[in-house]
């Protein structure tokens, strides 16, 4: 072998070697995930998100790190589904009324008013192929979904009591960006108005809407209670979120951090789920003792007359999330020995 020859073979060699050194320091190296979400820590989703971090980082041996962003301190309900398909930040908790605008508006069945009896048929949905099926419908985006996590039942609250249908009329009701709320209020002779989640309390307190629909955890935390004077306990819909994550950083991570994360995630859901109805209550709690929002629940009469108005929103609405998924809802609630009409 020549001089130039074996000085050839040296070099390709040391390169071989500082390539596999490369490869090996690339393997170790930290991977950051940025989870970036609306509400407060206190919150079911918060909660939920705080315990995914510590499972996470437990899980991988500390070679992911889970950095969560609430509050809308990185970006806004309308700015975090972006960022995610860009890849500045790789997993977020959407309620499921976002999937709407982006293209997959079948997620705003969820938003149907009284299409879910009870939590046995959402579980039904969300943990079967409806709940599967509609994680597909995200994979062209760049998404792919992990999880459904519970918020609760929502309660509606305004300036004014909120007993009968009529009590609706003219009032200017915050809604997420959602074809399905947006008619659910109209249904009820109501001007909806899209709004961002962070932007809700000012909106209240300035008067720029009236009121709203959301979780008791929500409206607590969010100190939605404070300027606003009367809560009806209506239980007419729900609210859920997906844990979504960037598609591509996803696939590209190791194959045993996907297990250990995908592991701790669905333990995080469990958790998520156990407590959410617990943090309704309690906030429900917390509002009827801070004595500035009278609490009221909807008799069985007012409930029936709240339902004759809203469920003509489900066929309304068949055209945009699908006759064939209303019905496949409903056949979940007959197996569980509900019958919708």
């Amino acid at each position: 072998m020549t001089i130039i020859t074996k000085r050839a073979a040296l070099t390709a060699c040391a390169f071989a070697t500082l390539s596999l050194s490369a490869t090996a320091a690339l393997a170790q190296q930290t991977i950051v995930i940025k989870f970036s979400h609306v509400v407060a820590n206190d919150t079911p989703k918060g909660k939920g998100a705080e315990r995914f971090k510590e499972l996470a980082e437990k899980a991988t041996h500390g070679r992911v790190k889970v950095e969560v962003y609430p509050n809308s301190t990185l970006y806004k309900d309308k700015e975090e589904l972006e960022a995610l398909q860009l890849g500045s930040v790789q997993m977020l908790a959407p309620s499921l009324a976002k999937f709407g605008p982006l293209g997959a508006k079948e997620f705003e069945v969820f938003d149907l008013p009284y299409i879910f009896p009870n939590m046995t048929v959402l579980k039904r949905v969300t943990e079967g192929p409806i709940g599967q099926g509609l994680f597909q419908k995200l994979e062209s985006k760049g998404i792919k979904g992990l999880a459904y996590w519970d918020n609760g039942m929502k309660v509606m609250t305004a300036n004014r009591p909120l007993h009968k249908v009529a009590d609706f009329r003219a009032l200017k009701m915050r809604i997420q960006s959602s074809k399905v709320l947006d008619e659910q209020f109209r249904a009820l002779k109501a001007n909806p108005q899209v709004l961002a989640f962070s932007e809700v309390y000012q909106a209240m307190q300035t008067g720029v809407v009236d009121g709203s629909e959301n979780t008791p955890s929500n409206v607590y935390t969010q100190k939605m209670h404070e300027v606003q004077s009367n809560l009806t306990v209506s239980d007419h819909g729900y609210i859920g979120y997906a844990v979504i994550v960037n598609k591509k950083f996803w696939e590209a991570l190791p194959a045993d951090v996907r297990s250990q994360l995908e592991g701790a995630m669905k333990e995080a859901t469990v958790y998520a789920n156990t407590i959410a109805q617990k943090e309704n209550d309690d906030a429900l709690a917390a509002i009827k003792a801070s004595g500035k929002t009278k609490v009221y629940t909807l008799s069985e009469e007012e409930k029936a007359e709240w339902r004759r108005a809203l469920l003509p929103v489900h066929k309304s609405m068949a055209s945009r999330v699908g006759q064939d998924l209303i019905d496949a809802i409903y056949k979940e609630s007959e197996a569980a020995g509900v019958r919708m009409n």
